[in-house]
């Protein structure tokens, strides 16, 4: 695999991404993260994962100079892709945990509220979903997996403001669970799904499917309607003006 790495201890996967400084999110990364879940979901022998990132970035989002240049069906191919992997990862059943140790707005959130348990950096970091103000219109699935966590009062404002949250005001709304020092993140982070591995395994994992029932069938339902408005938008003059400025400004970087 290219982006990411997998290590095995006693029973529990750590997935570490692994893709440039920044962890953005590209077709290969989310194909090689959807793949490494569907072969941990069916291994009797790995009991819970741990997904984190690099130093400073758990992910920036979706790569957003890789995905201007593609065509409009690659593009429809891509969303598609994305939103597939957004439904394993929420229906994933094994105890998954965030180790957050940097920055993950947009992509990079979605993949931790896919998450059981959020354990975040302390630091001038940001979590959250500010895909409103680049011009990508949310899909529902997302914004219930945002809502599951936040409730819906907080997701809709938020997500309509395009609001990025400090680690401290993440903890605050409950968009994360704990704050620790970098340093110690990974230790917090098994400490707590030790105790999830520690239950009976078929009964935690049923509890988890069926608390996740409502939020299995967002994820999982047909949504080509959805993408199709999404993918105007994607191409309308507005959008791509805003992200041609978001790219002229990554690249100055």
């Amino acid at each position: 695999m290219n982006t990411i790495k997998v290590t095995i201890k006693d029973h529990l996967s750590i997935i570490t991404l692994d893709r440039g400084k920044s962890n953005a999110l590209n077709r290969e990364m989310i194909t090689e993260l959807n793949d490494i879940l569907v072969n941990i979901s069916g291994d009797p022998n790995i009991a819970g994962v741990i997904i984190t990132g690099k130093e400073h970035f758990f992910s920036a989002g979706l790569d957003l100079i890789e995905l201007y240049n593609y065509s409009e069906q690659e593009a429809e191919s891509f969303w598609h892709l994305f939103l597939n992997f957004t439904a394993t990862i929420t229906s994933f059943k094994k105890p998954l945990v965030a180790a957050v140790n940097g920055h993950s707005p947009a992509g990079g959130c979605v993949i931790a509220l896919a998450c059981d348990y959020r354990i975040m950096a302390e630091g001038k970091y940001i979590i959250g979903l500010n895909e409103v103000p680049v011009g990508i219109i949310v899909p529902n699935s997302i914004f219930n997996l945002y809502s599951f966590w936040i409730g819906q009062a907080n997701a809709t404002r938020s997500l309509l403001e395009g609001k990025l949250f400090t680690p401290e005001e993440a903890l605050q709304v409950g968009l994360i669970d704990e704050v620790v020092n970098p340093a110690s993140i990974l230790t917090a982070a098994e400490r707590k799904i030790r105790k999830y591995m520690a239950m009976e395994r078929n009964t935690w994992e049923q509890s988890k499917l069926n608390i996740r029932k409502d939020l299995i069938a967002a994820t999982t339902a047909d949504q080509s309607e959805a993408l199709q408005v999404m993918l105007k938008q994607w191409w309308a003059p507005t959008t791509r003006s805003i992200l041609k400025t978001i790219i002229d400004n990554l690249q100055k970087k």
